[in-house]
Parts: structure tokens; sequence; C-alpha cells
């Protein structure tokens, strides 16, 4: 039997290490992906600041990036959490970065996302967390998706909710912003079922598995 033949019959699974949307290439990171990280990053830092608790500490050294981008390898080659550098079709430019994160449990994925300043205001978050959605429910066939964010954080709630996600409750005092004050974090899920009808549903990507077999 050819090499054809045998890949047409067996069943190609994830994680999905690389994926392509209209725009963007979401993909598992490298280590040799720090430069480009540190750019976006070093260039955003007060974009950033006030939503996400990582950039607090930001400007970091390239070799923190370095040894950053290795855990996230490891991480992902393990199973143990899923996160994504989110580039440009060339992939000569870091647009963002996302992340199927494992923390809230089993049969569950969380959502995160951040763009960078000068790519803001083009609907890359939307695209990002609409293709993560159909990854999680058609790839790692999860029961649930979240996304987390802050209450006064109106941008990144609109991803969520555009992409028919539902509000479902609000976290007290749960995010430290740079100033060392707390935000409630807003809470928004969309359900196994509910993707099936979804926007998200009809989202049109390729995903490939470490190997680079073709899984959607």
């Amino acid at each position: 039997m050819s090499t054809e033949s045998l890949q047409k019959q067996e069943k190609i699974e994830g994680p999905a290490y690389r994926i392509a949307t209209s725009r963007l290439i979401i993909r598992c990171w490298k280590p040799d992906d720090a430069e480009l990280l540190k750019l976006a990053a070093d260039g955003s830092t007060s974009h950033l600041r006030p939503w996400m608790p990582w950039a607090t500490i930001e400007p970091t050294p390239l070799e923190n990036r370095i040894q950053y981008l290795r855990k996230c390898r490891g991480e992902f080659d393990l199973g143990i959490d899923f996160t994504y550098g989110v580039f440009d079709r060339e992939e000569s430019e870091v647009v963002g970065g996302t992340g199927l994160h494992t923390r809230q449990g089993t049969g569950i994925r969380e959502i995160g996302y951040w763009i960078k300043e000068q790519s803001t205001r083009k609907g890359y978050a939307t695209e990002v967390a609409a293709a993560l959605t159909k990854v999680a429910f058609e790839i790692d066939e999860v029961t649930r998706v979240e996304i987390h964010c802050a209450v006064d954080n109106y941008k990144s709630a609109a991803v969520p909710k555009k992409l028919g996600y539902v509000h479902e409750g609000n976290f007290r005092n749960r995010i430290k912003d740079a100033d060392g004050k707390y935000h409630d974090s807003m809470i928004w899920t969309m359900l196994k079922d509910e993707y099936v009808n979804s926007m998200t549903a009809k989202t049109e990507i390729e995903a490939y598995d470490v190997f680079g077999r073709r899984i959607l």
C-alpha cells in the first residue's frame, strides 16, 4: 500500500502546531523566535501593561525571552499547555501571542490573546480567537472554551461577544495591573453544542500537526 493511501486511512490527530488563517500564521513558539517576540513586546509595553500581568515586568532581556520560549515549546510537546505565536503570513513579524490554555481543567480550554500596538484595530484578535475556538472544539475535542478579560477592557471583551460567546459572570479582584490595582475579570464561555451553530464553526483555517500533516 502506498504512503499516500496510508495517510488517507489514518486519522491525523492534534495538537495543532501550526494554524493558517486568511491573514495570519498561528504556530507553536520556537526559541529562535525570541528576537521577533522581543521586538513586538518591547514596542507595546505601555499598550499592554494595563491588561496583561506579564507586561508589568517588561521589557526583559533577550536571554529571558529565549528561556520563556523553550519553556513554551517543552510544555507544548508534553501536552501540558499550548502557547502560540501570532505571525504575519510570511512569518517575518510577530503580530502578537495567544494560547489554548489548560489551566481551567480537563475538557476545557481558555483562550488568551494579545496584539502588538502597531497591529491593533485590524480585527486580528477576533481572527485568532475564532481560529482557536475551532481548533479547541474540532481538534482538541473539548466541551467548553473560555475567554477571560478585565471588565474595563472593552476592546478585548468585544472579541468573544462578536464570536457568540456568552458572558457567564465576573470574578472579583482577579487581575492585578502595573500599579498594583486589582480589576474584576469577565468570563465568556462557549459550550460544544453552542459551537456547532456559531460563526466560529464556519471559520476557514488550515491546521497541521507536529510533522506538518494536515488536520483541518
